[in-house]
C-alpha cells in the first residue's frame, strides 16, 4: 500500500500561528483581571437587565419574517444576554445577525450547536465528521485543525460561542441521544480528542461549552423527552462519567453544558434535574472541579427538565443552582419577572446574579463584542466552504479508517481481474462505487435496498463467476448514524454467506451496527467508515484501491469480535 500523505496546507499551518498569538489570555485567564469595560456596562444596568443578560433564546432563519421579527422583539425589549441559532443558512443568518445586534444595547452572544461544525444546523455549510469518527482518529493534530477551522466559521457568520463538544463517554452502546456524538468509550480517548478539538476552537477565538456534565453517555433515555436517571455512585461518576470534564477544566475550557438527569448520589431530591441541583452545578462542578467559567444549561424547554418544574420554576431554580446561563427558557419574559422576585423575596442574591453577568461581559470582551461591527454580508457561503477546509475534510476521513479482520484480502485485489462491486442500502450507484469502478477496470456494479427481495438477491449471485473478486459497501442512508440500521433478514443472510466467500467489505455506519451483523466477524477485510458521506466513501475506496493505509482504531467495543482499540497496524500492513 501507498499511504496518501496527510498535507497540511500553508494556509492552515498560518492560520494556526496567527490564532494562537491573536488569543494571548485564554476567557479564564482573563476573568481574574480587572477590564474597564466590563465594569462600565455592568454599572450602567439596572436589576431587570442585569437578570436579562442570563437568558439566551432561540433563532432561526428558515421560519419566515414573523419568526425572526419576533426575535427582534424580544432583543429589543427584554434585552436577553445572547442568541442560540438553529436551522437555516449562513448568508441569511449573517444578514439577520447585523439586524439583531443592531438592536441590542448590550451586544448579544451569538451561539450554535456545532459539534461537527456549521454543517450541524446550516445548509450550504461543511459538516466535519462525526465525533465518533474522530474518535478513531490517531493524529489529534487534525482535529485541533478541525477546530481551528470550525473556529473560523463560527467568526465570519458572526457567530461567538460553540455549545460544543460533546466529552460524553458513550459507554452505553443503547445510548439513543449521545452514541455517534461522542468519541468513544474510553475516557482518556474522550478527553484526548475531545482537548485538541477544544484548543484549536479557543486558539481560534471561539468560546466553547464542553458537554454534558456531569455525563449523558451511559444513559438510556433521551433527555429531550424524559429525565434520565444515572444510579451511579460518586465514586464510579468521579472515576468515570467527570473524568474528561476535569481535565478539559484544567486546560481551560471557557465553559460547561450540564446535563438534565437525575443523579441521587450527587444529589437525592425526588426528580430533581443536575440543572436545577445546587449540589452538582455549584457544589460539584464549581467548588470540588473549581471551574470558573460560563457555566450553560441545557435547553430549558426540554421535557426532562419541564416535566415536573412547570410554569418557570425551573428558570428560577436554574439560577439559584449556579447556571450562568439559561438557554432557551420556554418564555424568557417571564423568567426574567420571576428571577426578579426571587431576589426580592432573598430566595437569589444579586450578589449570585452580578457573578453571572461579569462572567458573561467578560466573554463578549473576550470574543470581541466590545467594539462595534458588522458581519460581511458578501461572499458567505463561499467564505465557510474554504479549499482547505475541504482538504482538511478529507484528511480527517482518510484518518478514521478503521481495518479489521487483516488486509490479506484487500492485498491480493488485482485490477485486472473481474470485480463484482455492490452498495447495499442505497438505490443509486454511489460514490464509493465509482471510485472504485474507475481503478478496477473490468468491474461491474450492482446496488441491493436495504429490504431487497429474495429474487433480487438470487439475481445478483447469478451473476457470479467463481474466480471473481467482491467488494460490498454497506450503506446507512438514514440522516444520522445512529444504531438499528434497517436490513431485512434476507440481506442480512447474503451479507453473511458473502463474508465466508472472501468478500471484502466496507461499513459506512455507526460501527454499533456490526453486532446486527451476524456473521460479518467472519470477513477476510473489513473496513469501518463510520458514516454515509462521499468523504468517507472516497477513503474507504482509497484503502481497497491499496492508495491509503488505514490507522484508525475502533473507538467503541461492539462485541466480543470488535472491540475498543481494535484496527490493523501500520507495521502489520507493511508487511503483507
Amino acid at each position: 500500500m501507498i499511504q496518501r500523505q496527510f498535507l497540511i496546507t500553508a494556509t492552515l499551518l498560518c492560520s494556526t500561528v496567527f490564532s494562537v498569538q491573536a488569543q494571548q489570555k485564554s476567557y479564564i485567564q482573563m476573568l481574574n483581571e480587572p477590564n474597564q469595560w466590563v465594569d462600565s456596562v455592568f454599572h450602567k444596568m439596572k436589576r431587570r437587565q442585569k437578570i436579562a443578560q442570563l437568558f439566551f433564546v432561540r433563532a432561526h432563519t428558515n421560519l419566515g419574517k414573523a419568526y425572526e421579527d419576533s426575535v427582534g422583539k424580544v432583543i429589543r425589549k427584554e434585552r436577553i444576554g445572547g442568541l442560540v441559532f438553529f436551522q437555516g443558512g449562513p448568508g441569511r443568518q449573517a444578514i439577520l445577525t447585523n439586524k439583531y445586534q443592531s438592536l441590542a444595547r448590550t451586544p448579544l452572544l451569538i451561539a450554535s450547536d456545532g459539534e461537527w461544525g456549521l454543517g450541524m444546523r446550516l445548509d450550504s455549510t461543511i459538516s466535519y465528521p462525526y465525533q465518533m469518527a474522530l474518535g478513531a482518529i490517531q493524529n489529534t493534530d487534525l482535529i485541533y485543525q478541525m477546530g481551528l477551522q470550525v473556529a473560523k466559521d463560527y467568526k465570519r457568520i458572526g457567530m461567538q460561542m460553540n455549545l460544543g463538544p460533546d466529552v460524553d463517554i458513550n459507554n452505553n452502546p443503547k445510548n439513543p441521544i449521545i452514541n455517534y456524538r461522542s468519541f468513544g468509550e474510553n475516557k482518556y480517548n474522550v478527553a484526548t480528542k475531545a482537548s485538541a478539538y477544544m484548543k484549536g476552537m479557543q486558539d481560534g477565538g471561539l468560546l466553547v461549552s464542553i458537554k454534558h456534565f456531569p455525563g449523558h453517555g451511559d444513559t438510556d433515555v433521551d433527555s429531550h423527552f424524559d429525565l434520565p436517571q444515572l444510579n451511579f455512585t460518586k465514586a464510579r461518576l468521579d472515576s468515570l462519567e467527570i473524568y474528561p470534564f476535569r481535565e478539559l477544566i484544567r486546560e481551560g475550557t471557557a465553559g460547561v453544558m450540564v446535563a438534565h438527569m437525575n443523579i441521587p448520589s450527587l444529589d437525592n431530591t425526588p426528580n430533581l434535574p443536575s440543572t436545577l441541583s445546587k449540589p452538582i452545578v455549584t457544589g460539584v462542578l464549581k467548588d470540588e472541579l473549581g471551574f470558573r467559567g460560563l457555566i450553560v444549561s441545557d435547553a430549558m424547554e426540554m421535557k426532562g427538565v419541564v416535566k415536573n418544574f412547570k410554569d418557570g420554576e425551573a428558570d428560577v431554580m436554574g439560577v439559584i443552582a449556579g447556571n450562568d446561563i439559561l438557554e432557551l427558557s420556554e418564555n424568557s419574559r417571564r423568567a426574567v419577572k420571576l428571577v426578579r422576585k426571587a431576589v426580592k423575596e432573598d430566595k437569589i442574591s444579586m450578589e449570585r446574579i452580578d457573578e453571572s453577568v461579569k462572567k458573561i461581559l467578560t466573554a463578549k470582551y473576550w470574543a470581541g463584542l466590545s467594539k462595534k461591527d458588522t458581519v460581511d454580508e458578501h461572499n458567505v457561503q463561499a467564505e465557510v466552504n474554504r479549499p482547505e477546509s475541504r482538504i482538511l475534510l478529507q484528511q480527517l476521513a482518510d484518518a478514521s479508517m478503521t481495518l479489521l479482520n487483516g488486509a490479506g484480502a484487500i492485498k491480493a485485489l488485482s485490477p485486472e481481474l473481474r470485480t463484482v462491486i455492490i452498495s447495499i442500502g442505497t438505490p443509486d450507484v454511489t460514490v464509493f462505487q465509482q471510485e472504485l469502478g474507475r481503478f478496477y477496470k473490468n468491474s461491474v456494479l450492482f446496488n441491493l435496498d436495504k429490504n431487497a427481495s429474495a429474487d433480487a438477491i438470487t439475481k445478483v449471485l447469478g451473476t457470479f463467476d467463481p474466480a471473481d473478486q467482491v467488494i460490498i459497501g454497506i450503506h446507512d442512508s438514514r440522516a444520522r448514524p445512529g444504531n438499528g440500521m434497517p436490513l431485512s433478514d434476507g440481506i442480512k443472510s447474503f451479507i453473511s454467506n458473502m463474508a465466508y466467500k472472501n468478500a471484502v467489505f466496507a461499513l459506512f455506519a455507526n460501527p454499533y451496527n456490526l453486532a446486527s451483523l451476524p456473521g460479518i466477524e467472519k470477513s477476510k477485510s473489513l473496513i469501518i467508515a463510520y458514516q454515509k458521506e462521499d468523504f468517507m466513501q472516497k477513503a474507504a475506496a482509497s484503502v481497497i484501491k491499496n492508495q491509503l493505509v488505514p490507522s484508525g482504531k475502533l473507538p467503541v467495543t461492539v462485541n466480543p469480535f470488535f472491540k475498543y482499540g481494535d484496527g490493523i497496524n501500520l507495521t502489520l500492513v507493511n508487511s503483507l
